[in-house]
């Protein structure tokens, strides 16, 4: 049970991060984004290149998010500003063509098999009532900082103007905020937090094509509608209830083959019933 606990915590971490880049894409532009986690895949792809060639993570760890957020300022660029006019659902169904295409070019370029990809960090793992890879304490030690580095972001005249642009973006347009500059910002921030999340994750995961849309995307959106698709804490506290849901059902019921689907899906319809706006989500 304990140990149910421990995994619960830690992959509710890497949900959360992948919840954040959902949410603050959103929370600018009421955009739901399905490429996120192809910002993680390809990103892991770029670090996993780097340390074929001999290089250590550090050097693999920055071309991941260098290409991560060019992938994500990409998609920005080249198909949400373009679409950015017309109905929701065009750009929804875009971003999901985005994924698509991204995992298509990497079975095109690199084939359709799991790959290995060391851990950042080696050596023996940690004991908190079960075993731990340190890999694993880092994704709780990324969220960590991301969520350091929000708030620092969030009380700097930049974060501001975006929280503003988020808010009332006909009132910035007035008050001369360069919209299309916070919108690069937002998704640009997006890609960074999923590449943070598939480079942490790949080590542990079955490294793939698109491993990150197949396994991660739809927990994510998740996290982020139960904890409130425009909070940030809300899209942290989300994380760690899918993660701890699917661990305590995986574990209460081990001969029901996807229990720990159903506990969320559960978990998500207890939470939309009683609070539609999500756990942290505010009113309309």
């Amino acid at each position: 049970m304990f140990s149910s606990l421990v995994i619960g915590l830690i992959v509710g971490a890497g949900y959360g991060l992948m919840a954040l880049g959902i949410v603050i894409v959103y929370k600018a532009s009421r955009q739901f984004n399905f490429a996120q986690g192809e910002f993680g895949t390809v990103a892991t792809f770029a670090a996993w290149a780097v340390l074929e060639r001999g290089h250590g993570w550090l050097l693999a760890a920055l071309a991941g998010v260098i290409v991560g957020v060019l992938f994500g300022l990409g998609t920005e660029f080249l198909v949400v500003r373009p679409l950015s006019g017309g109905p929701p659902v065009t750009l929804l169904v875009a971003t999901a063509g985005v994924a698509l295409f991204s995992i298509a070019v990497q079975i095109i370029l690199g084939e359709a098999k799991a790959r290995s990809i060391a851990p950042m960090w080696k050596g023996p793992a940690f004991s908190f009532g079960t075993n731990v890879a340190r890999q694993e304490i880092l994704i709780v030690i990324g969220l960590v900082v991301v969520l350091a580095l929000l708030g620092f972001f969030f009380t700097r005249p930049i974060g501001t103007a975006l929280l503003a642009t988020s808010q009332e973006p006909f009132a910035a347009r007035i008050a001369g905020l360069d919209t299309r500059r916070m919108s690069m910002l937002t998704w640009g921030m997006a890609a960074l937090f999923g590449a943070i999340a598939g480079m942490l994750f790949a080590p542990i995961d079955a490294f793939t094509p698109g491993f990150m849309t197949s396994r991660r995307l739809i927990p994510g959106f998740t996290a982020a509608v139960l904890g409130g698709i425009t909070s940030i804490p809300g899209a942290v506290a989300g994380g760690f209830v899918v993660g701890l849901v699917e661990s305590f059902f995986g574990y209460l019921f081990p001969e029901i083959a996807g229990a720990d689907l159903l506990g969320v899906f559960i978990a998500l319809m207890v939470v939309l019933f009683i609070r539609p706006q999500g756990l942290l989500g505010k009113e309309a």
